[in-house]
């Protein structure tokens, strides 16, 4: 999938509270969905990763996102513009 349609939502710490669209997906189950891994930038160290995109379920509302580590425990999450 083109990365333009990506847009980077920030980072954090592996198991850190992280808030998508209000809700803290490090304390619900992620699963991996059917869709392609995603081509993202890492806005800081401009190296070029490759996410799976994940899903979580929470108050009846599913939630997608592309994550994965930048580095050793570090996390980046990225949202479909």
């Amino acid at each position: 999938m083109n990365k333009l349609v990506w847009r980077y939502v920030g980072c954090g710490v592996e198991g850190q509270r992280f808030l998508i669209e209000g809700v803290d997906v490090s304390n619900h189950e992620w699963r991996p969905t059917d869709e392609p891994s995603v081509e993202v930038d890492d806005p800081h160290y401009k190296r070029t990763h490759n996410f799976p995109v994940w899903e979580v379920e929470s108050d009846g509302r599913r939630i997608r996102f592309a994550a994965g580590e930048f580095s050793n425990c570090i996390w980046g999450y990225y949202r479909r513009v």
